[in-house]
């Protein structure tokens, strides 16, 4: 284990490099989650939970600011295992207990990194959500690649294969954006091709699922047609992967909003950068018709757009509804509406 001083040191360093300058949230009640709310898919109800915990280690990320929601202090096992509590404890958790199939479970980092996110509090977490889903059908796990460890994963899914109903482990990782130049060397992702194949590779092996996270339009300069073409070759490229490892994988598309505190905020204000259209977004999803992946579009800007930054417009509320009902249906006919619209 790395010394608590030297995990703060990373994520500071990391800041520093993405040239962010938003304050952590360290004044935050330690016992409570940073957020969580729900979602409607074709797989059912989901509930989507943020643990408020130390921050991500990489804290890199052109465009994010989700660390702004954490604390660059540790926070220990015994506070997250009293965060799990509260969310399951909450009156809005409990009434849809007996129908909510999917849990996504993150940190905004890396809930896989022991260093930030406790293991104890991970085992707890599968433990009660064993005890209080009982059709419970999926927990997503968000995390880089670096931290997945095999005989971590296979004790986790045993664990959750003792649940009332057969439990599935998926694994959520960032990829962002399909180009590897704008992906690591301009949005300083860190991710390389190599490690997401070795990635399917284990993923299929154990049987698990695989969520990727793509920003449509995520760096400055880049055109609203460039980024519904990164968005197509990623579709194609998933597509086959998901045919060749016979594995489970779900593009979540997340329309890019300008998130405060970073350098997409300084391009948004100097005039060089301006959010996606929502019918470009139902344009780049349209590709997946037929494909071997399923798709989901993140609508919200989580409260962490800066003044005029979001890709939520006024007047658009229609389209929104529409969107939505794709995630619940997968009617492409949606999209097709929203894209000539």
């Amino acid at each position: 284990m790395v010394a608590a001083d030297q995990v703060e040191q990373q994520i500071l360093h990391g800041t520093q490099r993405g040239q962010k300058d938003y304050p952590f949230d360290d004044g935050h009640d330690p016992s409570r989650p940073a957020a969580f709310w729900f979602q409607e898919s074709e797989e059912g109800q989901i509930l989507f939970v943020v643990f408020y915990s130390q921050a991500c280690r990489w804290s890199q990320c052109l465009g994010c600011n989700l660390p702004a929601k954490t604390s660059k202090k540790h926070v220990g096992f015994r506070s997250l295992m009293a965060q799990v509590d509260r969310v399951l404890g909450d009156p809005a958790v409990t009434q849809r207990a007996a129908s909510l199939r999917k849990v996504i479970v993150s940190n905004n980092g890396s809930v896989l990194d022991q260093q930030t996110f406790s293991s104890t509090a991970l085992i707890y977490l599968i433990a009660r959500l064993n005890e209080r889903f009982p059709r419970l059908g999926v927990v997503s796990l968000e995390t880089r690649v670096e931290y997945v460890d095999d005989a971590e994963l296979e004790f986790l899914a045993r664990a959750l294969a003792e649940a009332d109903t057969p439990t599935q482990l998926e694994l959520a990782i960032g990829f962002e954006a399909f180009d590897e130049r704008i992906r690591n060397e301009v949005f300083l992702k860190g991710l390389k091709l190599e490690q997401f194949e070795d990635l399917c590779r284990r993923l299929a092996f154990y049987g698990f699922r695989l969520k990727c996270y793509f920003m449509q339009k995520p760096v400055p300069d880049m055109t609203d047609e460039g980024a519904v073409q990164d968005i197509h070759r990623a579709i194609d490229y998933l597509s086959e992967r998901a045919q060749r490892h016979r594995l489970r994988i779900n593009l979540h598309l997340n329309p890019t909003y300008v998130a405060y505190g970073t350098r997409l905020e300084a391009a948004f204000v100097q005039g060089r950068y301006w959010p996606p259209d929502l019918r470009d977004v139902a344009r780049a999803a349209l590709r997946a018709e037929g494909k071997s992946i399923r798709v989901f579009l993140g609508l919200s800007d989580e409260g962490l757009a800066c003044a005029g930054g979001s890709f939520l417009r006024p007047g658009e509320a229609g389209l929104v509804a529409r969107l939505e009902a794709f995630n619940r249906t997968q009617d492409f006919n949606l999209l097709r509406e929203v894209a000539g619209a």
